[in-house]
């Protein structure tokens, strides 16, 4: 029998855009509005994008085969070898992200967002990361503290008239989003200089968190979740620092493994837990390399083997700006039981950001297949949206940086979009949260990567990335069905197929 499955993707980019911005206010089949595949229906559900979109998550089908599979190009899947189970993908959505959605016609951006968002209509992207407080993409530097007291905790304008509207928009598309916090600093009365002098250090940059207000810092948490809580909007989880061993950003704070550890086992999960909340927390937040820091090599593993076994300090979130994603798998075998979460990496003018042809191959491999495949439950890009300018931004932060998407200032309704909005598209499509990734065997040609799961709704989805320069026929088998389809050069294909 044929099935259709009811993942009614837009096309994103339609062809004729090329290496272009395509118009985000067209609505006809050529103008990346919402295109509904009913021109073809089969047992398989395909998405392909090429790095020369000839192909732009172009939906194909195709039929389960009656032959005999005798293909030597034959991935077949091991769904009794299990692996991790996943919570979602996604990008940050920052203060200029909100900033430039809110600049686009409400009907501009109720396109945009649902063909982002939505888990019928559009890519499906499950796992956001916000700031608490400023991040590096805020519009202007703040916490929700600045005045000394927290009794003086309080959202500011950033959050009420950028962040919260456009989170309850996405809400609105998708209720069962998932949202990751993170600090980039505490409160400047809460810093000192240094562990040992406890001098006031009254910068946005740089400092550490003074012991004396640990307690006060955790009651920050609290009481920032409370206040989205307040909103109707759920904090899944949270980071206590951004990038702990970056004291350069233009918001930062150093947070050693060892103040980590205080702070957390000592203050924010009592305070947590004192106020009934079940956010889970994530450790470190920082690079695969621990900023070449000696001391602080193993980060996560120092503290879980200082001993934090509270099952709020669910696992270890990573960036790649520096070091191998093989850290991943090191940490997963020394703590198999805590989780791994993957919460930003970045494109721009020092990685030819807006290469398709270059940056779909590299992220691909790298960002999604490689931190899934390292037992990743989570993948989380940086900005959703910049604009053209590469803003807002702010002197001190990154003024180089792409977003997953650019969206044109002059117009702020043609958009372009960029190699993490595909990367992740190309997972979120088809990947489902609850979804448990599971093993494969058979072809395994140099140049194709692949993860392969299994959803909670009785499908499987497989998503592959041929980085060679010749197109191959290759066959999926699931011990039951299979079927076969010309995989592009250079591209990006996902599938799913009910079992």
């Amino acid at each position: 029998m044929k099935i259709l499955f009811n993942y009614k993707i837009l096309l994103l980019v339609a062809t004729l855009c090329g290496f272009a911005s395509c118009s985000e206010a067209s609505n006809d089949d050529d103008g990346g509005g919402v295109v509904i595949p009913d021109t073809e229906t089969g047992d398989v559900t395909i998405y392909v994008t090429t790095n020369t979109r000839t192909q732009d998550f172009k939906f194909h089908a195709v039929d389960f085969s009656e032959k005999s599979n005798m293909s030597p190009t034959t991935i077949k899947l091991e769904p009794s070898t299990r692996y991790q189970e996943m919570d979602g993908f996604g990008a940050a959505v920052t203060g200029s992200t909100c900033y430039n959605l809110l600049q686009m016609t409400s009907e501009n951006r109720t396109r945009f967002l649902k063909e982002t968002f939505s888990p019928t209509e559009g890519v499906g992207m499950s796992y956001i990361r916000i700031s608490i407080g400023c991040s590096d993409f805020s519009l202007s530097e703040y916490t929700c503290c600045d005045n000394k007291g927290i009794e003086n905790f309080g959202l500011t304008a950033e959050e009420n008239d950028y962040v919260i509207p456009i989170l309850k928009e996405i809400l609105a598309i998708n209720p069962q989003i998932k949202i990751l916090g993170s600090p980039w600093t505490c409160p400047r009365w809460m810093k000192v200089n240094n562990l040992t002098d406890l001098q006031p250090f009254n910068s946005w940059t740089s400092g550490q968190l003074n012991p004396a207000y640990y307690a006060d810092y955790a009651t920050y948490f609290v009481k920032w979740i409370q206040a989205f809580e307040q909103q109707g909007i759920n904090i899944y989880s949270v980071t206590p620092q951004n990038e702990p061993l970056n004291r350069g950003n233009s918001a930062s704070l150093f947070m050693g493994w060892e103040e980590q550890l205080e702070f957390v086992k000592n203050n924010l999960v009592p305070a947590l837990k004192a106020a009934s909340l079940n956010t889970k927390i994530y450790l470190f937040d920082h690079n695969y390399n621990y900023d070449n820091m000696v001391a602080q090599n193993d980060y996560p593993v120092k503290i879980y083997d200082a001993g934090i076994d509270d099952e709020l300090v669910a696992g270890a979130a990573f960036h790649n700006y520096g070091g191998d994603k093989a850290e991943l798998l090191d940490v997963h075998e020394q703590y198999p039981e805590r989780e791994l979460i993957f919460t930003e990496t970045s494109i721009g003018t020092w990685n030819d950001g807006r290469n398709l042809q270059v940056r779909l191959i590299d992220d691909m491999r790298e960002v999604a297949l490689g931190t899934v495949n390292n037992w990743c439950k989570g993948v989380i890009v940086w900005n959703l949206m910049l604009d053209t300018e590469r803003g807002p931004n702010r002197e001190g932060g990154c003024q180089t940086c792409y977003g997953a998407v650019d969206i044109d200032r002059s117009n702020y309704s043609t958009i372009t979009r960029n190699s993490h909005y595909y990367i992740i598209g190309h997972l979120s499509s088809v990947v489902k949260p609850g979804a448990v990734r599971i093993g494969t065997s058979g072809f395994s040609d140099a140049g194709y990567y692949m993860s392969a799961f299994e959803n909670t709704d009785g499908t499987y989805a497989v998503v592959l990335l041929n980085s060679t320069t010749s197109a191959k026929l290759i066959t999926l088998d699931d011990g039951t069905h299979h079927f076969s389809y010309e995989v592009p050069a250079k591209s990006v294909i996902s599938y799913r197929w009910k079992k």
